[in-house]
């Protein structure tokens, strides 16, 4: 079996992490790629945690995101609206101890790492190479430093994509290109892409086939677990994904 599954933006949403499961179930899949905010915004975290600890998948790769790395550290300035802040705090209060120990123990800390994934050299970063939690992948641009890789796994815009980079190298078989592969599988749980489906994508490792995954699950049930301790904003984009 070469299918992994590539999860990021999951952000507390219990029901639509339920239905993707139940969707990979229509896969072959061999391994799990988390990419960082579990938690946040929705009102599940401690059970998307929970979800997650429980995945009955090897789980090649588990990164934080920057909602992970702000609330483990106390930092929020770095969060564009007060709204956001809010949240996060509100979230960090929720925490149970299990949730903690499993973000401060079983994720990654750096939102970065380099793994091997069938021979292929990887790389999973939250957001990109020049700021892990902050920072973004986009199609347009230039994206240096990551030519040693083949493929590239990145969240954090809630904007799936899956394109293929061509860098210059010294290889005439190949007539001197060397390729990267970059998949962002969007949002589980926050999708910002005008869509409100939850969100994933599906990677062959052998065949570079990638499929981004659009599941239906109950947005309205998971709205009706929002507190008035979170901006109503988080709960109501979730209605047209944007």
């Amino acid at each position: 079996m070469s299918l992994y599954a590539v999860l990021s933006d999951i952000h507390g949403n219990l029901y639509a992490l339920e239905k993707i499961y139940k969707d990979m179930k229509s896969f072959e899949i061999r391994g799990v790629i988390l990419l960082g905010d579990l938690i946040d915004y929705g009102m599940h975290s401690n059970e998307v945690i929970q979800m997650a600890d429980s995945l009955p998948y090897l789980v090649t790769c588990n990164i934080i995101g920057n909602h992970e790395n702000a609330i483990l550290r106390d930092e929020y300035d770095r969060f564009s609206s007060e709204r956001g802040k809010v949240s996060a705090k509100y979230t960090k209060s929720r925490l149970t101890e299990k949730s903690v120990q499993y973000i401060t123990k079983k994720m990654n800390n750096r939102g970065f790492l380099e793994f091997e994934c069938k021979g292929r050299k990887c790389l999973a970063v939250h957001g990109s190479i020049e700021d892990h939690f902050w920072g973004s992948i986009k199609p347009e641009d230039t994206l240096q430093g990551y030519e040693k890789y083949h493929f590239v796994f990145s969240g954090h815009s809630h904007i799936p994509h899956f394109f293929e980079k061509y860098y210059e190298v010294n290889n005439p078989v190949y007539r001197n290109k060397k390729k990267t592969i970059f998949i962002n599988p969007g949002s589980v749980g926050q999708p910002r892409n005008l869509s409100p489906m939850a969100q994933y994508a599906v990677l062959d490792v052998k065949t570079e086939e990638v499929q981004l995954c659009k599941v239906k699950y109950d947005i309205e049930k998971e709205q009706k677990a929002f507190t008035d301790k979170v901006d109503a904003f988080y709960r109501d984009r979730l209605t047209v994904g944007a």
